[in-house]
């Protein structure tokens, strides 16, 4: 558990940073567009005041007309409309046209300034007025838009790398675990072997055959363990397998190493007898996964049910119990590896309950409902039933 918040925590920490890089690439982006909008009102201020001086008759038009036409020439961007007292168009710059509605494009151009900023006015006699209009040029609305764009960049870029990332950690957790298990299943192969030669030398010295069963039964448990852990990370076997038996099987496993406190129930189909595709030993490991959940979740006395339906060619095995439930903010992180709510464990039984479940037999792990102090159900879905 500690070690998921922590990464949860890492996570957290980096969702801050994108969002202080993002933020202050809006900031300086917004503070060049508005830099940049000031240039342009400047320089359309003074091709007005240019326009006012060349109308005074003092002034050398050779030179206003000069530096209009330097304006002029160097206004490749900004779009500029140029009207009388009656509001007629007398120039315009950098406002592209068809010919068929040039004149209808003008007006919806004009209409649009005056929206976005009072024009200039320029005087060019003691009542005669013309009005300068303009709008952003290009280059500022694909400034405007750029700090979205690369804020889309970003974003694809961290999406695509978190995909990336997380995909070659799951690889590489696989493999550990792969690796983990086989080795123990190496391990433990050796000496289960050699208990169960020892199990006949002391059948053969008339030991309490009692005791001997039971011991028997242990290390034919530690042969099952065994044949789980070599199965991980191999594709195996499905074989038809009647669910009851192994649930029977299992259930009465269970009873015989819990509490006699927790009371088990088996609701089985009573029409049909069900016949699945299953790697029995792996599958009898989700069971029992998902029932020593519950045994710790019940903490004392309590009530734990396995009910079987029919859907189809689906089957329904949903484990219930009346324990102390999970919440909502639990419920997001119980499969994920390495999140246990024990003191002891690696977190790693419902992770692999829903590996066997939905990677080796093709069906579904779910929570189908729990709340705090409610108890919890699983929903396990499996394809592929009939009946015997």
């Amino acid at each position: 558990m500690q070690l998921y918040h922590l990464k949860k925590r890492w996570k957290f920490f980096l969702f801050i940073g994108a969002a202080l890089i993002s933020l202050f690439s809006l900031w300086y982006t917004n503070r060049l567009v508005a830099e940049l909008k000031l240039e342009e009102q400047k320089k359309m201020e003074l091709w007005a005041e240019a326009s006012r001086q060349l109308a005074l008759e003092e002034v050398d038009h050779g030179e206003a007309m000069a530096l209009i036409l330097e304006i002029l020439r160097n206004n490749t961007t900004v779009p500029v409309i140029l009207t009388d007292d009656l509001d007629q168009i007398v120039f315009h710059r950098n406002i592209p046209l068809s010919r068929k509605e040039e004149g209808l494009q003008l007006q919806r151009m004009l209409d649009k300034m005056k929206r976005y900023k009072e024009p200039i006015p320029v005087q060019l006699g003691p009542d005669d007025f013309q009005y300068l209009y303009y709008y952003d040029s290009t280059l500022l609305i694909k400034l405007q838009w750029f700090p979205l764009v690369q804020l889309a960049v970003v974003f694809v870029f961290m999406l695509v790398a978190y995909v990336a990332f997380s995909a070659t950690r799951r690889r590489e957790q696989d493999q550990v675990w792969v690796g983990m298990a086989r080795e123990t299943a190496h391990q433990l192969g050796t000496p289960t072997t050699s208990l169960l030669g020892w199990m006949d030398v002391l059948q053969m010295k008339e030991v309490d055959e009692e005791l001997v069963g039971e011991m028997r039964k242990d290390i034919e448990r530690l042969q099952t363990i065994t044949a789980r852990f070599s199965k991980i990370g191999s594709r195996p076997e499905l074989s038809p397998v009647a669910l009851s038996q192994v649930l029977r099987d299992m259930v009465g496993y269970l009873r015989r190493r819990s509490s006699t406190l927790v009371q088990f129930e088996l609701e089985l189909p009573r029409e049909e007898e069900l016949e699945l595709p299953l790697s029995r030993p792996l599958f009898e490991w989700v069971i029992e996964n998902l029932c020593k959940n519950a045994i710790d979740a019940i903490e004392g006395e309590g009530h734990i049910l396995l009910k079987v339906q029919r859907q189809k060619d689906k089957v329904l095995i949903d484990v219930s119990d009346n324990g102390k439930g999970m919440s909502r903010a639990v419920l997001k992180t119980i499969f994920k590896p390495g999140y246990s709510t024990k003191l002891r464990g690696w977190g790693l039984g419902l992770t692999l309950s829903k590996r066997i479940v939905e990677q080796y037999h093709g069906g579904q792990l779910t929570v189908l409902h729990t709340a705090p102090g409610k108890g919890c159900t699983f929903r396990i879905v499996l394809p592929g039933a009939h009946s015997l």
